[in-house]
C-alpha cells in the first residue's frame, strides 16, 4: 500500500451524493492538484482525507494505516496531516512567535530553515492583526507545517491573494516540498496556479472524478468540454475550418472537427494560412490576444508579435502536431 491510499470513498450531505465512490493514490513526494467547478466535491474530499469530515463510504489509508474519521476521534484530524482551509484564521493580538511555539516539535534549527522557507523570518515579532493577507496565509501554512507532518493539504491556497503575494506563496509551496520533502496536495480553481506545479492533475464534476493525468496530458487531450473549459479557453473547429487547416499543413481531409486552444495557432505568409480579419486586440502581460473572425466563425488566437492591429487582414496556421499528437 502507498503512502495515501483513497478507496470508493463517497459522501452525502442534505440528501445528496457529494463525493461518488473516488478512488486514487499519491506517492510520497508527489505533488497532486484536483480542480472542478463550484460545488464539485473538492473541499468536502480533502476534509474526509484530513480526518475531519466522515466518509460515508469507503476508506482512506495513510502510509498503511487507516485515516479515522470524526465519528471515531474525539479531536478530528490525523497527527501527520495538515489541512489548511480558504477560510483560515489567526488569533489576533498574538504575536506570531508565540503562535508559532505552541504548535512547535522542530529544533530551533529546524524552525529557522522552516521560517526561511515559508518568508517569514522577517515577522516573527510582530503581532497578528500587524500583517497582510499574504503574510497571514504563510504564517499559517508555518504553524502548519512546525507541528511536523507528512501530507500537507492546500484549500484553495491562493484566494483573496493580489499577485505578488500570490507569486511568494507559489515559491513558498514548491520550496515547501523541494526543500523540506513534505508531500503536498492542492485544490485551486485556477489553472495557471496547478498546471505548473503538479505532477497530475485530476478534473472533479458532481463528485467523481472525470480525467486524471499528467499536467501536459489533460490540458492539451481533455475527455470533454467541462474538462477543457476548467483548464483554460478552447474551441471545437468546424470539419470545414479543420480541414482548411489540414490542407495548410499538408493533411489529407478527414471531415472532422478538432480541439484548439489559443495558443496552438500562429501567424504566417498568406500561401501559408487561412485568411482572418482581426476584430479585436488585446495586450496580456506579454502576449496579445486577437479576437478573429474566419468566414462565419469568431475565435481567439495569442501571439508574441506586435504588428496585427485592429482592422488587419491576417494569415494563420495550426502546426502538424495538433493533427498528429
Amino acid at each position: 500500500m502507498g503512502f495515501l491510499e483513497i478507496s470508493n470513498i463517497s459522501k452525502f450531505l442534505d440528501g445528496k451524493r457529494v463525493v461518488d465512490g473516488i478512488s486514487f493514490s499519491q506517492a510520497a513526494n508527489q505533488k497532486i492538484a484536483i480542480a472542478g467547478e463550484t460545488g464539485s466535491g473538492k473541499s468536502t474530499l480533502l476534509k474526509m482525507i484530513a480526518g475531519l469530515v466522515q466518509p460515508d463510504q469507503g476508506m482512506i489509508y495513510f502510509n498503511d494505516k487507516h485515516v479515522l474519521g470524526p465519528d471515531f476521534k474525539l479531536i478530528p484530524g490525523h497527527p501527520d496531516i495538515a489541512y489548511l482551509s480558504q477560510h483560515f484564521e489567526l488569533r489576533n493580538s498574538y504575536r506570531v512567535e508565540e503562535l508559532l511555539s505552541y504548535a512547535n516539535k522542530l529544533t530551533d534549527h529546524m524552525a529557522n530553515a522552516l521560517f526561511e522557507v515559508c518568508m517569514i523570518g522577517h515577522l516573527v515579532k510582530r503581532k497578528t492583526d500587524q500583517l497582510s493577507g499574504g503574510e497571514r496565509q504563510r504564517i499559517a501554512i508555518a504553524r502548519l507545517l512546525i507541528s511536523s507532518p507528512k501530507l500537507l493539504i492546500l484549500d484553495e491556497p491562493y484566494s483573496n491573494l493580489d499577485l505578488i503575494h500570490k507569486n511568494i506563496l507559489k515559491n513558498v509551496i514548491r520550496e515547501i516540498g523541494d526543500s523540506l520533502q513534505i508531500t503536498c496536495l492542492m485544490v485551486s480553481h485556477d489553472p495557471t496556479d496547478i498546471l505548473s506545479w503538479a505532477d497530475e492533475i485530476m478534473l472533479m464534476k458532481s463528485g467523481k472524478i472525470v480525467q486524471q493525468g499528467n499536467p501536459e496530458d489533460v490540458y492539451r487531450y481533455p475527455v470533454n468540454a467541462y474538462v477543457a473549459g476548467i483548464l483554460g479557453n478552447y474551441y471545437t473547429l468546424s470539419p470545414f475550418l479543420s480541414d482548411a487547416f489540414r490542407k495548410k499543413a499538408g493533411l489529407y481531409e478527414n471531415n472532422t472537427g478538432i480541439f484548439v486552444r489559443p495558443e496552438y495557432f500562429k501567424i504566417v505568409a498568406p500561401h501559408q494560412g487561412i485568411e482572418a480579419l482581426v476584430k479585436e486586440r488585446f495586450f496580456l502581460a506579454g502576449v496579445y490576444e486577437l479576437e478573429l473572425v474566419i468566414a462565419d466563425t469568431i475565435l481567439t488566437i495569442r501571439t508574441m508579435q506586435k504588428h496585427p492591429q485592429k482592422g488587419d487582414i491576417i494569415f494563420i496556421a495550426l502546426e502538424k502536431e495538433v493533427f498528429e499528437p
